[in-house]
């Protein structure tokens, strides 16, 4: 028998979620060719914006974009070691969704995540809903993404 005290990752308890707080997620993640290429063809995705480089010359960003559901989902994960590790018990959905700026090959997506709002679960004791704005920068600042998430968080174990 050790004495060792013992230390496990883990998000946040719904206890410990502050409303107003920001919280910045460390490291960024660079978006590769090759992300961009898996994510979009593993979800059916045949845009010729995000597959075909001659085709997307032709559009007004000149080059291929980062599929923005790769940004989003990028975005989220890049929570989840601080926020939702083993203590999230649901996503329960997502709303004001926006991409107000295109994500390149090679760009660097960072993240941050500021709290809305809480409650107890009425009908789940023991949990709460946790309100999260999520916000991805570029790798200038420039905010490529933003989507504001209802989580149903695990409350601190007995």
């Amino acid at each position: 028998m050790s004495d060792e005290r013992e230390i496990t990752q883990r998000g946040l308890w719904f206890g410990e979620f502050e409303t107003g707080v920001v919280y910045r997620h460390s490291p960024g993640r660079t978006m590769t060719e090759t992300d961009n290429v898996l994510f979009t063809t593993l979800t059916m995705n045949p845009q010729p914006l995000h597959l075909d480089a001659a085709w997307s010359e032709s559009s007004e960003f000149g080059e291929r974009l980062v599929n923005s559901m790769h940004t989003l989902a990028t975005l989220v994960g890049l929570s989840v070691g601080q926020l939702t590790m083993n203590t999230i018990v649901a996503n329960l959905g997502f709303s004001e969704i926006s991409f107000p700026a295109p994500m390149k090959h090679g760009d660097t997506l960072y993240a941050e995540t500021r709290i809305l709002d809480k409650r107890e679960s009425k009908s789940r004791p023991g949990q709460g809903i946790v309100t999260m704005e999520h916000i991805g920068r570029n790798q200038h600042g420039d905010v490529v993404a933003k989507a504001v998430r209802k989580a149903l968080m695990q409350g601190e174990p007995a």
